[in-house]
């Protein structure tokens, strides 16, 4: 059976078609969902995709976290489906509970647009088993808001039970505690990170395929149950 990955729309969304592509371009099917849907149309993971969800009013991520559809994905993501939330989809996450922080203004108040290297500190959840441990990969990174930030102990928690998935190399771009890129839940099954890797799939279009790797890996962890 194909791997049915869903694409949440929200308004003020931009990525949307970026993360479905890259999402048949690991061989899935990509299912389009509207911020309003009350279900997910049986899919086997979701991406929570970039863009200015809402007009990033308030805060980033903070009105999409109410919608319809993330009441289901919160459900879904309690019952170990994989979630990826990607830039402003990290933010929606952590407003919405599924991973602890949050994220703020880029420490110079700047807006960050480059490509910018990876290390893969854990190579173990549902979105980074393709990948080598501390394997270096280069990826765009486009926000405004994109400085993680969290209490101490929640630091130290994430760095003690291994929930840095991927780190900043060289000159942190935006103030992220511990230059912190991208984290894990405690079961490894949602993943946020600022960073785009739909925009790393093929060489031709981006600076690199360094991003087609987390879209296999969650093709790789949902593969047991496609075939049961």
């Amino acid at each position: 059976m194909t791997a049915r990955i869903g694409v949440i729309t929200f308004p003020g969304t931009l990525d949307d078609v970026d993360a479905a592509r890259a999402a048949r371009y690991s061989d899935a099917e990509a299912v389009p969902l509207w911020h309003a849907d009350h279900d997910l149309r049986g899919v086997d993971a979701v991406i929570v995709p970039g863009g200015f969800s809402y007009g990033d009013y308030l805060r980033a991520g903070a009105i999409a976290k109410f919608a319809p559809v993330m009441t289901e994905v919160i459900e879904a993501a309690g019952k170990g489906m994989p979630v990826l939330g990607i830039c402003n989809g990290f933010q929606i996450l952590c407003e919405a509970g599924l991973l602890p922080g949050a994220l703020v203004r880029n420490h110079k108040l700047h807006f960050v647009c480059r490509d910018q290297w990876l290390r893969v500190e854990n190579n173990t959840t549902a979105w980074s088993t393709r990948y080598e441990q501390g394997a270096e990969i280069l990826i765009p990174l486009k926000s405004g808001e994109g400085g993680y930030v969290a209490d101490q102990s929640t630091l130290d928690q994430l760095e003690g039970d291994g929930r840095v998935v991927f780190r900043y190399v060289g000159a942190n771009p935006n103030g992220s505690r511990n230059d912190i890129a991208g984290i894990t839940s405690a079961n490894g099954r949602v993943v946020g990170l600022m960073p785009h890797p739909e925009h790393a799939i093929d060489a031709l279009t981006g600076p690199s395929d360094d991003g087609l790797g987390i879209f296999y890996s969650a093709l790789d962890a949902l593969t047991p149950a496609l075939t049961h």
